[in-house]
């Protein structure tokens, strides 16, 4: 018996100063030289990893190092494989004809699929005002909390497990505000958030279907995308759908984002607490104003709760919002940058 070794490296940056470090993954074969048909050598296969800054949960840790001559091709096709790309590698629509960037805005929209079918459907009721809060007890005895409080726990699980299975293909970002404040942020080109915004908000539309087939009615309605504007005006939806959508970033990319964060947490704690974000703001938003099921914070969801059942006036709100908040927090990524440049 003849131990051979199989290794895969992926290049990656420790620092802005450009010195390099290898995530090696080793894998020991056993293969008998004698077993009839055997060449005696064993063949040698790579691990399929596109690097991107962009990686939920990743810490921008699973990157390329810009100023390797050896990585100037992939970057040259997908700048955001390396951090402090300049404003026209973002912009430059080359990227449009990567094959690569194809296939993983379609596990994007597939991942979307998924994790909003199940949600909805978790979490869908009658699309009826439900019971008012009572003298004695409040929210807290109804299905105003119940409701919520399911709810986030689900997303938590969730959003954890399909970070954990879909960050290496496409940086699991699963939500149009997450790709969105990528963007912004200049951890990813505008040709990714194109095809990601769209084979997300895609992935919704047929999740949408999905669940009116599923429920057999489109009289539903899902925790995060409900509202009765004459209980609780849409302006007063926006500012809850603003503020939760911003605490939701700050906390998801300093958690999931920064490259400081990677020695602190590291990519196996990082979704979980990507997950325990969302579950933990989407169930606080919901039971404390009656008459609205709190704030969405992926306006996919809302989109394909809205295929399955009736689209409402005040549909507007769940994306006005939370561009608003991708944008504020791309103003104080800007300004207080994770990384620096070296003298």
């Amino acid at each position: 018996m003849a131990s051979l070794r199989e290794r895969t490296n992926v290049e990656k940056p420790t620092a802005p100063n450009g010195q390099n470090s290898q995530i090696d993954v080793e894998n020991n074969l056993n293969h008998d030289a004698s077993h009839p048909g055997s060449t005696g050598k064993a063949p040698s296969y790579n691990a399929t990893v596109r690097p991107f800054i962009g990686r939920l949960g990743g810490n921008q840790g699973f990157v390329l190092d810009r100023h390797n001559a050896a990585n100037a091709e992939i970057l040259k096709e997908q700048p955001d494989s390396a951090p402090c790309m300049s404003f026209n590698e973002q912009f430059d629509l080359r990227g449009f004809r990567s094959l690569g960037l194809w296939k993983a805005a379609l596990i994007e929209g597939v991942g979307a699929l998924m994790l909003i079918y199940a949600t909805i459907w978790i979490n869908l009721s009658p699309s009826i005002l439900p019971a008012p809060p009572t003298v004695q007890l409040g929210v807290f005895d109804n299905a105003t909390f119940i409701g919520p409080l399911v709810g986030g726990l689900t997303n938590w699980f969730l959003v954890t497990l399909l970070t954990f299975s879909l960050g290496s293909v496409s940086g699991a970002h699963l939500n149009p505000t997450i790709t969105i404040a990528t963007f912004f942020a200049r951890l990813c080109t505008l040709p990714r958030m194109i095809l990601y915004v769209s084979f997300q908000t895609s992935g919704a539309a047929i999740a949408g279907l999905l669940v009116r087939a599923s429920y057999g009615s489109r009289d539903f309605k899902t925790g995060g995308c409900w509202l009765f504007s004459d209980v609780v005006p849409v302006s007063n939806a926006f500012v809850v759908e603003f503020g939760f959508c911003l605490a939701l970033l700050f906390m998801a990319f300093g958690v999931g984002l920064d490259p400081r964060q990677k020695q602190v947490i590291g990519p196996a704690l990082g979704p979980f607490l990507v997950g325990m974000t969302l579950g933990t703001l989407s169930f606080g938003s919901a039971f404390t104003r009656f008459g609205y099921g709190g704030a969405s914070m992926n306006p996919a969801r809302c989109f394909g709760t809205f295929v399955g059942s009736r689209f409402p006036g005040w549909h507007w709100h769940h994306w006005i919002a939370d561009i608003a908040a991708c944008i504020v927090h791309g103003f104080f990524y800007a300004i207080v940058p994770p990384w620096q440049e070296n003298a």
